[in-house]
C-alpha cells in the first residue's frame, strides 16, 4: 500500500518497504549544512526522503543516493522523477558499489542497532554495515573539507563521534533531538568535516 506525504512543493510517496516520515528524518533535513549547487550523497536513501528533503533547501543540488533494497531504490527514482527533479539513485551495497566521488555532503539516517544487538524494530532496523564501514564510505567520496550529517541513536554517541574521527572527518555540529525538556533524548544529529579541525559546537536542543 502506498502512502504520501506533502513536504512543501514536494510529496514523498513510500510503502512498507520504507520507513515513514520520521521526526528523526525531518531533523537531519533542517540541520545539514547546505551550499548552493552541493552535491548531495544519500547513504542508504530509501525512498529518497531526505534527498527531497534537501531539495527543498537548495533546489540547485545535485541529487544521489545508495540503497541496497532494490524496490526501495525504485522508489526512490520515481520520487525524484514524480517531483521534477535529476538525480542518480545507485541499487547495491554502499561498502562496494561504485559511487559518486567530489560530494560536498554526505547524509544518513542509517539503522541505529548493531547486528544481533536484540534490539525492537526487527531486521530492518539492524545495521547492514558497521558505524566505522559508513563513515569510511563518507569519506571516501568527500571532497576536501566535505560534511557528513547524520541522525542516529544517542545511546551510541560515543560510538559516532569516535567513528567519524578515525575515519578523518572531524565533528563540529552536534544537536539532541528531545520530546520534552525533562526527557532524555531521542535523537542525536552529528555533522563533520572531512580533515576539519578539532573543534565542537553543540546547539540548543530541538523540541516540538
Amino acid at each position: 500500500m502506498e502512502h504520501r506525504e506533502q513536504l512543501g512543493p514536494y510529496v514523498y510517496r513510500w510503502n512498507e518497504a520504507c520507513f515513514p516520515l520520521g521526526a528523526d528524518s525531518l531533523a537531519l533535513g533542517e540541520f545539514c549544512t547546505l551550499k548552493p549547487r552541493d552535491r548531495i550523497l544519500d547513504l542508504g536513501c530509501g525512498g529518497g526522503l531526505l534527498l527531497l528533503l534537501c531539495a527543498q533547501r537548495q533546489g540547485e543540488a545535485s541529487l544521489f543516493g545508495v540503497e541496497a533494497d532494490p524496490e526501495s531504490a525504485a522508489l526512490a527514482r520515481e520520487n525524484l522523477k514524480q517531483n521534477g527533479l535529476e538525480g542518480e539513485i545507485i541499487t547495491g551495497d554502499l561498502r562496494t558499489a561504485p559511487l559518486p566521488e567530489k560530494i560536498d555532503l554526505v547524509i544518513s539516517n542509517p539503522p541505529w542497532y548493531p547486528q544481533g544487538s536484540g534490539a525492537r524494530g526487527g531486521p530492518g532496523r539492524m545495521e547492514g554495515c558497521t558505524f566505522p564501514e559508513l563513515c569510511r564510505t563518507a569519506a571516501k567520496v568527500l571532497s576536501p573539507k566535505g560534511r557528513f550529517a547524520l541522525v542516529h541513536s544517542p545511546e551510541r554517541l560515543t560510538d559516532l563521534l569516535a567513528g567519524l574521527r578515525e575515519a578523518g572527518v572531524e565533528p563540529k555540529r552536534l544537536r539532541f533531538c528531545r520530546g520534552r525538556a525533562d526527557r532524555p533524548p531521542y535523537a542525536v544529529l552529528v555533522e563533520g568535516t572531512k580533515a576539519g579541525r578539532p573543534g565542537l559546537k553543540i546547539l540548543p536542543d530541538i523540541m516540538p
